[in-house]
């Protein structure tokens, strides 16, 4: 399923307007990372799931190149980003 993202660009905050697009970007190349794999897991073409799974791998990339800014941009979310990679090793003991 798609995401939704019902936003009115003219009610965000000017100074948190970068994040919101950063998020929202994030968002789109997830959703299009998930499309592609999904679409490959369906066909038995090999040529045609290899290409969507390159795709798919090329979404991730500006995934990680939008969180990259938004890390810039947002130090909380750099001190939160942190705190879950803690809680994730403490949970599973690594």
């Amino acid at each position: 399923m798609m995401s939704q993202i019902p936003i009115k660009i003219e009610n965000v905050e000017k100074k948190l307007l970068d994040r919101e697009i950063l998020r929202v970007a994030m968002i789109a190349e997830l959703d299009a990372t998930n499309l592609y794999e999904q679409l490959a897991a369906a066909t038995d073409n090999e040529n045609l799931r290899k290409v969507l799974l390159e795709v798919a791998r090329e979404e991730k990339t500006h995934v990680g190149e939008f969180q990259a800014l938004l890390l810039e941009e947002d130090e909380e979310q750099t001190e939160e980003l942190e705190k879950g990679k803690k809680e994730v090793k403490e949970i599973t003991k690594q």
